[in-house]
This record gives structure tokens, C-alpha cells and sequence, in this order.
């Protein structure tokens, strides 16, 4: 199955405005000109032809064929995924610019289907790779060094040997796989279709959630209100949706004999479980020295007693709430990532300058942002929802982080250049923290610092912490559902169990906001997706901490960390820099980091 790209940060972000200058669309030309483009319709015909002749040509011999033929058949493999890749990419992100557009989600389910129809014969390919002796494949290795080079795919295979059903049960799951795409579909429109009215006005739900970084306190919980209101008149839906997606993973969990609901996601992260689960532990043990000790300073800062839902992502009273025009916020970007190094400034030009950004919040447009690779031999797409915040400038620097990864990565062809989830978010995280730290050596007084690490302190809680409370209940969750059905006041009940111990004891929590879990796309799209941002955080600091002490020739290897794609094991791309993430000790260093911004912000206080 093909995946799409689906929003990937919890950021607030809303509906769009001239006020922020010539916002940049995407130019999907270097994709297909149309869906009637005669190079998209001869692709779907070669398509179709080349998988039924891979299958003839293939299936019931890989393990009779020389390490030269094998190779043959992997390149042919390979360039299959890209064509598959492109259009799927061009469907995907037409249907994310306009999701309530009838004809844009028939014509994404369209090439869905067919390409789901045209690669069911493929089916057998990891199946016979996984029956093939180790013997034989170390021996193909040996013989020929281009095959060898595919080694980290054939090893991720393998991994799911002992989770492999028959040939004929793989068959079935992959064509079976449109059914679970239409339930995220329908999560996706339901989302985009919802509408908010707040003082009159109607909104998106990124209008809405924009709302709760406001200055004005009344303005937020307005907006946290509206959205509990409306959450809970379709709460029967989200309810069904997850209830559906969590059974039809444990179905195919149980019959896989997976471990554990989350064994699936480590896997196609190529990270041992004993890591996350360091990772979660170091992250819960350093609740109170994060976010339990952030918000009770910004408790003090807001003149509150308690502090409610509507005032975690709020801004300081002493800030100047401004809008950031689209051209100072591509400016503060690229002279951040020129500054660490000229080839970063210029791998990001073009993704402003020839229409590879989708900047503007419009109706019907999906929430959130991402960047998409699409296929290696064409570029990656970045999709914000920009609305001129200070943390809109941030996510343009994370996405564009991801999209110079992407770039970079190509170069390891279709196979090799996606990275695990865990790594993927290394590049985009750095992109940054090098913004930040622009940012912050502009600062001119002590009021300008303030804000700028109390916004990074926020935003690192949201990646760290806010993300493995996420982690948590999708683990209750899924326990949840293998034992029954679960109502809407069930999930609500497994959401508000993570709250108060990931936030801390100065918060209330009005009523409605048990129904907050409805809107995250992660859990229905990709389960257990959420630890990656803890992940990728933690691996950044502990990165940019080596950085900061001088490293020589950091950005080089830096550079080769990234262009490695999914070639390498997080153990060996990080080797060079002499980290460890399977060292315990190593999240302790990525949360100092964060710990000593609290610490500095604390000392402000005096």
C-alpha cells in the first residue's frame, strides 16, 4: 500500500489573510500537469503491464535466481515504487489542498484502488525474500557490491519474517487495505468539513485552534468551549472511527502474532523497543522538572491561581502579539540555515522560489503541515497553514528542515532514502533549533529573551512530553479496545488519564476537554507515530549540544548523517558524533537541555 502524507505537528494555526504577503501555492506540474495528463495515463498503463510481468517474470523463483538477477529484479522493484510513488503523491496532495472536493477524493480513491489492483501480484516479493536462506543472500552480497548496497532493505524485510502470513492471507490484507484508507478518509473530511462559530464568525478547526494562542484570555476559552462543543456533536464518529481502526489493527496483529500493539511501529522504525521504552521512561521520570515546573512559572506569569486548558499555548502578558509577514518569516529561515552552513541556505531556496510551499490556510484545506518527499527523482512538497504567529515561522523551519532531508536523502534512490520516523524528524527539529538560536542572539533586552525561550520551552514540552502523553494513551487505547468495544466516555476516560499527570497539578480541566483526542490525526492515520517527535527532539539536542561544544567538522558529518536516508541504523549514522541512543544516559542529555532553559527562565524571575 501507498501512503499518503498526513498533517504531523500538534501545532495552532488557522485561516488565511493578504496580511501576510504573497503567500506561496504549490506548482504540482513537476508531478502531472492534470488529472487527464497523458504522461499520468501512460504511467497507470505501464503500471499496470510492468507489475503483472514482474509477477510472471518473478514469482516462485527468487530463490533460484544469481545475486546479478536478483539485483535485476530489485531495481525493477524499485522503479515500480517510484511510478506507484508519484502518482499517489500527485492524488494525495491535490485532495490535501481541497479535502471537501468531491472529484479530488474520488480521483485520490480512484488511483488508490487501481494501483492497489495493479500491485496485488507483488505481493509475493518480501515473501519469497524472507524464505531465501541467509546463506545464500550473504553469498549474493559477496558477489555483487550493487546488490549489497540494498542490504538495511532486505535486513527491515526480514524483520517482519517471523510475523509473516501465507502468500494468499498477504494478498487479501493488501487488497483489504482501501477499506482502512476510507475510514481515514472520513476522518480527514469530517475534520476539515467542521465549523466553528466563535463571536459571530464562523471558523476552521485551525481558526479555532489558532484562537488559543490569543492575548485576550476570554478569546481562548471561547475557542476551547466551541471546540468541545463541537467535538462532542460528532464524537460518535471520531468514537467509531478510532474503535474501527484499533480492532482492524489488532486483528491483523493477532494473526501477524505481534508481540505488542506497538511491536508493528518499532519495527518499521528499525528501533529496539527497549529504546522507546527508555525514552518514554527518562520523559515521564522528568515530568516535574519540565512541564510540571514550566507551567507553574507561567501560572505566576498570567496571574493565576490555576491555570485551565486555554492557557497552555498562551503568550506572556508582556508580549507583543505581532503578525509576521510571510517575507520576514522566509528571511529569518534561510539566514539560520545559511548561517550554519551555505549548502543548507541553498538547498532550501528553491522550496520558496518555485513552488514547492503551500503556505495559506484555505476552507476545505487540510490542517496542520507536513512535507511530503513524493519520489526521488522529483522533489519534496511542504504544506503549511501560515497565520503570521511567531510558532508559524517555527513550523516553516521544521517543515523545511524535512524537505532538505528529503533532498538530500534521494540521492539513495526509491529504497533507501525514506527514513524511519524516528530519524525522519532529526533534520526538521535541527532546522529549528538553528531558527531559535538565530532568534534568541537577536534578542536586544531581557522581556525579548524571555519570550523567545519561554516559546521554545513550550514548543519542546509540546514535541517531548505533550508527544509520550499522546504515546500513553495509545497504548491504553489499543490494550482498551483488544478487550471490547469502547464507548465515547471509554476513550474519554483513557485521554484524561494522561492529562493531569503529564501537565501538572496547577491545571483545571473544564469540562468538554475529554474530548481533545478527537482531532489528532496521528492516532487514526499512523498508530504510535506520536514518540517519534520525542525521539527526534531528545537525538537534536544531544546533537546540537555537540555542535554548540565545537565539534570539528560537524557539518559535514552532519551533512552525510542526512543524505544517508534509510541506509544506516540510528546506531551508525550517530556513531560519528559520539552519541548512543540506546544509552539511557543519552535522553537525559537531549531533557537537560530543555531543563536548563526552565533553569534560566527561573533565574529571570530574581
Amino acid at each position: 500500500m501507498f501512503q499518503l502524507p498526513f498533517p504531523v505537528r500538534d501545532a495552532n494555526a488557522a485561516s488565511g489573510s493578504d496580511q501576510f504577503g504573497n503567500l506561496p501555492e504549490w506548482d504540482l506540474s513537476d508531478l502531472y500537469t492534470g488529472e487527464d495528463a497523458p504522461e499520468l495515463k501512460r504511467d497507470l498503463q505501464w503500471l499496470e503491464s510492468e507489475c503483472s510481468s514482474f509477477a510472471s517474470d518473478y514469482e516462485g523463483k527468487l530463490a533460484d535466481i544469481d545475486a546479478d538477477g536478483l539485483l535485476t529484479c530489485v531495481l525493477r522493484n524499485e522503479k515500480i515504487n517510484g511510478i506507484a510513488g508519484r502518482i499517489m503523491s500527485y492524488a494525495g496532495l491535490r485532495y490535501y489542498q481541497l479535502t471537501t472536493d468531491a472529484d479530488r477524493a474520488k480521483f485520490m480513491s480512484d488511483m488508490q484502488e487501481a494501483i492497489t489492483v495493479f500491485t496485488t501480484p507483488l505481493v509475493f516479493f518480501t515473501l519469497e525474500l524472507n524464505r531465501i536462506d541467509d546463506a545464500v543472500l550473504t553469498a549474493h552480497f559477496a558477489a555483487n557490491t550493487d546488490l549489497a548496497r540494498y542490504k538495511p532493505v532486505f535486513d527491515r524485510i526480514r524483520a517482519m519474517k517471523p510475523y509473516q502470513l501465507s502468500d494468499e492471507l498477504e494478498k487479501f490484507l493488501h487488497d483489504l487495505g482501501v477499506v482502512g484508507d476510507a475510514w481515514e478518509r472520513l476522518f480527514d473530511e469530517t475534520i476539515a468539513g467542521l465549523t466553528f462559530c466563535i463571536d459571530g464568525d464562523e471558523l476552521n478547526i485551525e481558526g479555532t485552534l489558532n484562537l488559543l494562542t490569543e492575548q485576550d484570555r476570554s478569546k481562548r476559552e471561547a475557542a476551547s468551549r466551541e471546540l468541545a462543543a463541537v467535538f462532542q456533536d460528532n464524537i460518535k464518529i471520531f468514537a467509531r472511527v478510532h474503535n474501527t481502526q484499533a480492532k482492524e489493527k489488532e486483528i491483523v496483529d493477532r494473526w501477524r502474532g505481534m508481540p505488542s500493539a506497538q511491536a508493528g511501529r518499532h519495527l518499521s522504525n528499525d528501533v529496539e523497543p527497549e529504546v522507546v521504552e527508555a525514552l518514554r521512561s527518562a520523559v515521564v521520570a522528568a515530568y516535574p522538572k519540565l512541564s510540571h515546573r514550566y507551567y507553574d512559572l507561567k501560572r505566576k506569569w498570567l496571574g493565576l491561581e490555576r491555570m485551565q486548558v486555554w492557557d497552555r499555548n498562551a503568550p506572556l502578558p508582556m508580549e507583543n502579539t505581532r503578525t509576521v509577514s510571510w517575507a520576514e518569516a522566509e528571511q529569518t529561515v534561510m539566514e539560520a540555515y545559511t548561517a550554519f552552513d551555505p549548502r543548507m541556505g541553498e538547498l532550501a531556496a528553491p522550496f520558496f522560489s518555485k513552488g514547492w510551499i503551500d503556505a495559506g490556510v484555505k476552507p476545505g484545506k487540510a490542517p496542520g503541515a507536513f512535507a511530503h518527499p513524493t519520489v526521488t527523482d522529483v522533489h519534496p512538497y511542504v504544506m503549511l497553514n501560515y497565520l503570521g504567529k511567531p510558532r508559524d515561522v517555527m513550523t516553516l523551519a521544521h517543515e523545511l528542515g524535512h524537505g532538505v532531508h528529503q533532498v538530500l536523502a534521494a540521492g539513495q534512490g526509491e529504497m533507501l532514502s525514506s527514513t524511519p520516523l524516528t530519524l525522519a524528524e532529526t533534520a526538521s527539529v535541527f532546522g529549528e533549533m538553528l531558527t531559535f538560536r538565530k532568534m534568541l542572539d537577536k534578542a536586544e533586552t531581557k522581556e525579548q529573551r524571555k519570550i523567545l525561550l519561554a516559546g521554545k520551552v513550550e514548543d519542546m514540552i509540546n514535541t517531548v512530553v505533550r508527544q509520550i502523553a499522546f504515546y500513553d494513551f495509545e497504548c491504553k487505547l489499543h490494550a482498551a479496545r483488544a478487550e471490547g468495544e469502547l464507548t465515547p466516555d471509554d476513550i474519554n476516560a483513557l485521554w484524561m488519564s494522561v492529562q493531569a499527570e503529564s501537565l501538572g497539578e496547577c491545571f483545571d480541566f473544564m469540562d468538554g476537554y475529554e474530548t481533545f483526542w478527537a482531532y489528532i490525526p496521528h492516532f487514526v492515520h499512523s498508530p504510535f507515530y506520536v514518540y517519534a517527535y520525542a525521539f527526534g527532539d531528545g537525538l537534536v539536542n544531544a546533537l546540537y549540544s555537540v555542535y554548540a561544544e565545537g565539534d570539528e567538522g560537524f557539518e559535514d558529518k552532519y551533512f552525510e548523517m542526512l543524505k544517508a536516508g534509510g541506509s544506516k541504523h540510528h546506531k551508525e549514522l550517530l556513531a560519528p558524533f559520539g552519541l548512543d541512543a540506546s544509552d539511557p544516559k543519552f535522553w537525559d542529555k537531549g531533557l537537560s537541555m530543555i531543563s536548563g532553559f526552565i533553569d534560566e527562565l527561573e533565574a529571570m524571575e530574581d
